[in-house]
């Protein structure tokens, strides 16, 4: 496969503002005018270039972020959510319909797992959730009624790494479409390159980077951009998922810091992850030599950019876990919050937080402990120290 360098096809991306300015104009307008009525009617049976109809279908601004998104993940169309939560409702509920079935990674964000497992019954779609680690379960599980294998390229949080051309080939054998939730690792992993029909961002962590909104996006083919858009069947049209236009102009600024930010993360990950791990601690990175799944990230990943920022421990109970990132938060490491992809270190327990609405039984069953610490690790300029208040954190809550 051709290398790809999603930093520099982002780079090549130039819009120009209504009177050359360097940044695209914002268009703060739910709606638009037109010079003729055969223009109007026709906008409504489909997109027609240059023109806009309605914020809700799109607005310039929205459509600028959604072609840089697409040169991102190498798509050939993307649209933009106003959360990951409606990227991810709107192309579910496209795909998928009364008495459908989609075959789900167990290990995947808190509020995924809900969406899937008390939501989508009561519309009769059925979620089997299996150990995508192993492909044969996946396979296993596929019947006539299947219409979608989701998953996500790093898990959350336990970091597993997916084998996405491995499911890619069950997905298309079945005619399936394989959906990635790479929120994770944006520039680190192109799923679409790798097999995957649909890929998922919650903007809100990693693209984003400062923490002050909430986005999300899908990336696929132009036909399913096409059909997500559609004024009389479209998901994200008739749900109403809408990003802010202005949000949307923010966000495609810092878009374009995303590469350095992504290599900073990781190198600090990476660091920390090695640290810990010679005090004896369990690690979860994907980035350690030691790591079960090294040589496989290594063979999805893109050069250049890390194995991404989020890395997690076992600090040997809830009460450890706990005192640890109250001491964290006290000596500045960063903040006790959920969420990622901020410049400043970020930490919780994600069975007591992101990962709560996955029972407790379930927990055990994929290995999510209850002294596990998630971190995303922040931009700081010498990681050594961070690194030492920890380890002084540590000492204090008995893990070391």
């Amino acid at each position: 496969m051709k290398k790809f360098d999603p930093s520099t096809s982002i780079h090549d991306y130039l819009v120009f503002g209504e009177f050359g300015d360097v940044n695209p104009s914002i268009t703060d307008s739910s709606t638009f005018t037109f010079l003729s009525t055969k223009t109007m009617e026709e906008s409504f049976q489909h997109e027609t270039e240059g023109c806009f109809l309605y914020s809700r279908h799109w607005n310039p601004i929205n459509k600028f972020l959604s072609n840089a998104l697409a040169r991102l993940e190498d798509a050939e169309a993307a649209q933009v959510t106003s959360s990951g939560m409606g990227a991810i409702s709107s192309t579910v509920l496209q795909i998928c319909s009364a008495g459908d079935e989609i075959v789900s990674e167990r290990t995947i964000y808190g509020g995924t797992y809900a969406f899937f497992k008390n939501f989508l019954p009561r519309l009769g779609i059925t979620v089997k959730f299996v150990d995508m680690q192993k492909p044969e379960m996946v396979e296993l599980a596929v019947t006539e009624k299947t219409k979608m294998i989701y998953a996500e390229s790093i898990s959350n949080p336990l970091l597993e790494i997916t084998d996405i051309p491995a499911i890619s080939r069950i997905a298309k054998a079945h005619n399936i479409k394989l959906v990635v939730d790479n929120t994770f690792s944006p520039m680190v992993i192109s799923p679409l390159r790798l097999g995957a029909d649909i890929v998922i961002h919650s903007m809100t962590k990693y693209i984003n980077g400062s923490s002050d909104c909430v986005a999300g996006c899908i990336c696929s083919s132009a036909e399913f951009i096409n059909s997500l858009t559609d004024v009389n069947s479209g998901a994200t049209m008739l749900l109403g998922p809408v990003l802010d236009s202005l949000r949307a102009a923010s966000i495609l600024k810092n878009l374009h810091t995303l590469h350095i930010r992504m290599r900073k993360h990781s190198e600090n990950a990476l660091y920390l992850a090695e640290e810990f791990e010679k005090l004896g601690i369990k690690v979860y990175y994907p980035g350690l030599k030691s790591n079960k799944q090294f040589a496989l990230i290594n063979e999805l990943m893109n050069e250049g950019f890390g194995c991404s920022g989020m890395l997690a421990i076992d600090a040997g109970s809830y009460e450890k876990a706990c005192k640890l990132m109250e001491l964290m938060q006290n000596e500045k490491v960063g903040y006790l919050a959920v969420s990622l992809g901020y410049f400043k270190t970020l930490f919780s327990c994600p069975g007591h937080s992101t990962s709560s609405e996955i029972p407790e039984e379930e927990q055990k069953a994929m290995g999510l402990t209850e002294g596990l610490v998630r971190f995303s690790i922040g931009l700081d300029g010498d990681i050594t120290i961070a690194a030492e208040r920890i380890k002084k954190c540590m000492k204090t809550a008995g893990i070391l």
